[in-house]
């Protein structure tokens, strides 16, 4: 049986429109684009925020290990070092393997940890190591084991405000 020619040119046409024209995937790419511009810096603002966090998790490790470091050798440990693991043979005061080799190294995690000793216990720092796109804080703690926050890029000391939880 034969079709007329109209049918048949009907269904060509259908076949035809089966699919996206140029003009329809442009608007699709133009949406997609307008919606990772506006999503792109709640993206970065909330991978910043979480690293802030995981420095104040960093900062109470070093705490839990200066505590473990005190009552294994009778004093505050006075740099990272100290904390971290020995690059051969056994722990001791020198290395006690305390904390991961990461941060015994001083940057974790986009900050920069400082530990210093001083004549009663010791002081911690945590920096961003690019203020404004890994943090927007600066941390400071010591072996009262209150982590203080500053809002700029001078480092956080122990007249900063207190961090709470």
């Amino acid at each position: 049986m034969l079709l007329p020619a109209r049918l048949t040119n009907r269904n060509r046409l259908t076949r035809r429109r089966a699919g996206f024209s140029l003009m329809e995937l442009l608007i699709v790419v133009a949406i997609l684009m307008i919606i990772a511009a506006i999503a792109a810096p709640k993206v970065g603002a909330a991978l910043m925020n979480a690293r802030e966090m995981a420095a104040v998790r960093h900062l109470s490790t070093l705490h839990n290990a200066q505590l473990q470091y005190m009552s294994q050798f009778g004093k505050y440990a006075t740099s990272l070092q100290e904390l971290g693991p020995p690059a051969s043979g056994a722990a001791g005061p020198a290395a006690a393997d305390l904390i991961p080799g990461e941060l015994a190294l001083g940057t974790k995690g986009g900050y920069q940890f400082i530990m210093a000793g001083t004549p009663t216990g010791y002081t911690i720092n945590a920096n961003p190591t690019a203020f404004g796109n890994s943090g927007r804080r600066t941390f400071f703690s010591d072996q009262t084991l209150v982590i203080r926050e500053n809002w700029g890029q001078e480092p956080a000391n122990i007249s900063s405000k207190e961090l709470k939880n």
